[in-house]
């Protein structure tokens, strides 16, 4: 079984985020960056059903040289490959244009079973999964909080605020999980020395048969117009209690705040 995991490389969470001037895009090349968080469950499944079977993982990325940094968070992890499709055209690429190059990439690869994390923890969009399926015509079992894989069979239960439900599909297919599917290892000394042998290809624009004018950001079907920072956090309000009063004060304070 061919598994290729699709893996996003992010702007580091705890670092300061900052927007391009010039294009109000994500500024990925000036920050810290790295594997995030959500597709480390989508390595951690696609691990778990190579180890139950037979086959082989691919960790599958897009993005700046950079995001060969999240391949090789994969294959510290276990992954036995990786492919990086990097572009300078590739720049400013909304959800829709990434769908195509992750789609030509994956059909190139020869996917029987594409796995994604439940989105991004930079977009945060999580419509990336079900746009590659449309485009490749197969079946989408998504955001599974648990997975079994039966031969042929991928079933997952996907957990809703009031129920829920079993969804089942046949390979190949895309699917995607949630944070709580699993636990995602974390990369032994072993692995991380192994990591370092494994192979990676990378690709660009012409290799999957595409061009400049169908992605990037002159394409894009969304554009961030404006960008205002964080306003700094206010000193907030002291309530004192010197003659009795401070109780009537901070009801009234909640109240004027709606917080009551």
């Amino acid at each position: 079984m061919k598994i290729v995991v699709c893996a996003k490389f992010v702007p580091d969470a705890t670092a300061d985020r900052r927007f391009r001037s010039e294009d109000n895009t994500v500024d990925r090349a000036g920050v810290d960056g790295l594997l995030s968080e959500l597709d480390e469950y989508a390595v951690e499944t696609a691990l778990t059903v190579k180890e139950s079977g037979d086959g082989e993982v691919t960790i599958l990325t897009v993005g700046p040289e950079q995001a060969a940094d999240a391949v090789k968070k994969g294959l510290q992890m276990g992954a036995d490959a990786g492919v990086h499709v990097v572009d300078d055209a590739i720049h400013g690429s909304d959800a829709v244009a990434t769908s195509l190059i992750l789609s030509k990439a994956l059909a190139k690869l020869e996917a029987d079973l594409v796995v994604f994390g439940m989105g991004s923890t930079d977009g945060g969009m999580g419509v990336v999964p079900a746009m590659v399926s449309e485009r490749l015509g197969l079946p989408a079992v998504t955001l599974g909080s648990e997975v079994t894989v039966d031969g042929q069979t991928v079933r997952i239960r996907r957990d809703g605020d009031t129920a829920s439900e079993t969804i089942e599909g046949t390979l190949p297919l895309v699917l995607s999980v949630s944070d709580q599917a699993n636990e995602p290892r974390y990369p032994s000394f072993k692995g991380i020395m192994a990591a370092k042998k494994k192979p990676v290809e990378t690709w660009s624009l012409a290799d999957l048969e595409l061009t400049a004018d169908q992605v990037g950001g002159a394409s894009a079907w969304t554009e961030v117009v404006e960008v205002t920072a964080r306003p700094p956090r206010s000193a907030g309000t002291i309530v004192t209690d010197e003659d009795g009063s401070g109780a009537a004060e901070l009801v009234e304070f909640l109240s004027t705040n709606k917080f009551l």
